[in-house]
């Protein structure tokens, strides 16, 4: 499980995905997110922009992403 701890009010998806070397480029994080890849608080999230906020839970492939 990883902790991201945010110093602003939200992150889009693809660049925390980005941020957390998860995948290699942004354009990577796009297409985990455009096949379903990601799973934002229990439901499957497939915009790329999504604006992701404290108490929010990522879920891809093996890791766990706790957003503070």
């Amino acid at each position: 499980m990883i902790n991201f701890k945010l110093d602003t009010e939200y992150i889009e998806l693809i660049k925390l995905i980005k941020a957390l070397s998860i995948s290699e480029s942004g354009a990577q994080a796009k297409i985990f997110v455009e096949d379903g890849q990601v799973i934002r608080n229990g439901e499957v999230e497939f915009r790329k922009r999504a604006k992701i906020r404290p108490g929010d839970k990522i879920e891809i492939f093996d890791e766990v992403i706790i957003v503070e």
